[in-house]
């Protein structure tokens, strides 16, 4: 056989590899609402944190301390993993990167990893195998705000949000599978970083690049509507920070999270401190919750030593007496819109309206503050809004958000326009659904203005939020 004749058959037989795997990839992707459940019927897990802070007095540490303060030598991942199980937990969520920036895995992006410690040891890495040991899964934490590092507001560069996708793919590559990865520090009030200055879509796209099947969670209850999914695949509740699920009315899946102890990382006091009552943890969260569709994460902290505290061991083992039964019941998800996960074109655009009551002017309707809104006057029959994208962008979800206190809207119309079109109309009708977010999706068009008539109304008609999003 000639050589080239070799070469193309090389080149035929790697592109057939590489669509078999393609293929067998794709085959095993599961569909968002079957991964929602499948998480949800987990119910029950572990949350870690472990790191500089554990050797200070402070959860935010200084972001120049050195990794070397870090010397943990009795640290047994197992030992976690084992109390985990004591209490009747299904999976593990382990802070991989706190908001000070230190890797607990063997990075190539920075030195400011857990290797240039002490300790010295690849920490995900131990822990991944310990967990999956006792039959759990895996739940990884991740901050975008990174203060080591300086990703922070007025600081972010392309090359600081290449790290962060270099350590992703690290993190979603080397360590095995990974149920869902909970970012933090990202669209907060503690860390002012915007889904547009790190893109949330490049973000969302890599993991799922990645690992299909994994979750994308952000911790951003504190801002979107908990009528719908914004920006994440499961609606997260961070409850000490003042976030709290409505068991009684929840349906999306969800998840809510608390430490057991008094903070997130281990503190000196903690051996002798008095924690959460296992009883009402049990009683008052995790069964309730788990019939609201929201799983629970319980943080125990490591000590300086790398091991968990004998009083909180001795809690999880009373958690895991009490909630036994329970945690083996699961309930069905009720399947909901897809999440929100676009780009918004509308962000602060310009913004024209009819007359506006009072202040609420119409830049209020697309400010991304869901507490202000744009309401229009009584007096005006069919009062509308309207956004000019400013050039043509392709489009595929109009999302209307009422103010949470005064949904009066009761039909309305939505049109767009191409910067040399006419207006054409995307929805008109009455109100589809009681919730105040109204999802509108349709095939992807091209558009440069989007306006909202509203046809029927009481009361003072507002618009909280307009958004116009871009296919991912």
């Amino acid at each position: 056989m000639k050589p080239m004749e070799k070469m193309k058959l090389k080149r035929m037989a790697a592109f057939l590899t590489a669509l078999l795997v393609a293929v067998a990839v794709q085959a095993q992707v599961k569909p968002l609402h079957q991964l929602q459940q499948e998480f949800e019927d987990l119910r029950f897990g572990l949350f870690t944190h472990f790191g500089v802070p554990t050797y200070v007095e402070a959860d935010w540490s200084d972001p120049d301390q050195a990794a070397t303060i870090i010397d943990a030598p009795k640290l047994d991942c197992r030992q976690w993993a084992k109390a985990a199980k004591s209490a009747h937990m299904a999976y593990g969520c382990l802070s991989v990167k706190h908001h000070n920036g230190l890797c607990l895995w063997d990075s190539h992006t920075t030195d400011y990893t857990i290797m240039h410690s002490r300790f010295g040891r690849d920490i995900v890495k131990e822990y991944c195998e310990a967990f999956r040991k006792e039959g759990l899964k895996v739940v990884f934490h991740f901050s975008i705000l990174d203060t080591h590092h300086r990703l922070r507001p007025h600081l972010i560069t392309q090359k600081k949000i290449e790290m962060v996708k270099q350590q992703l793919e690290e993190l979603l590559t080397n360590y095995g599978e990974v149920t869902a990865i909970l970012f933090d520090g990202w669209d907060a009030p503690w860390s002012r970083i915007s889904y547009e200055e790190v893109s949330f879509p490049e973000i969302y796209k890599l993991v799922k690049s990645l690992q299909p099947n994994c979750l994308v969670i952000d911790m951003n209850s504190h801002k979107y509507p908990r009528e719908e999914l914004f920006y994440s695949d499961i609606k997260f509740y961070e409850q000490g920070a003042g976030q709290f699920i409505d068991a009684a009315t929840n349906k999306l899946p969800a998840m809510a999270c608390l430490p057991l102890q008094r903070t997130w990382f281990w503190k000196e006091s903690m051996p002798t401190d008095t924690l959460r009552s296992a009883k009402q943890l049990v009683e008052k969260i995790l069964i309730p919750y788990g019939k609201a569709h929201c799983s629970f994460v319980l943080n125990a902290a490591p000590n300086r030593d790398g091991l968990i505290d004998n009083n909180a061991l001795q809690t999880l083992k009373e958690i895991g007496a009490l909630c036994a039964k329970d945690v083996k019941n699961t309930y069905p998800v009720p399947v909901c819109e897809a999440p929100i996960v676009g780009r918004n074109l509308a962000l602060g655009m310009p913004a024209e309206a009819s007359w506006s009551y009072d202040i609420c002017i119409m830049d209020f309707a697309n400010d991304n503050d869901y507490k202000t809104a744009w309401y229009g006057m009584p007096e005006v029959k069919n009062p509308y809004w309207e956004v000019d994208l400013g050039r043509d962008c392709v489009a595929d979800k109009v999302v209307l958000t009422e103010p949470a206190k005064n949904r009066v809207i009761q039909a309305y119309r939505i049109e767009c326009k191409t910067m040399q079109g006419n207006w054409e109309t995307i929805f008109e009708g009455e109100t589809t659904t009681q919730n105040r977010v109204k999802i509108h999706t349709f095939p992807a068009r091209m558009m440069a203005k989007v306006r909202v008539t509203i046809t029927q109304y009481s009361g003072y008609p507002g618009i909280a939020e307009l958004g116009v999003y871009q296919p991912l």
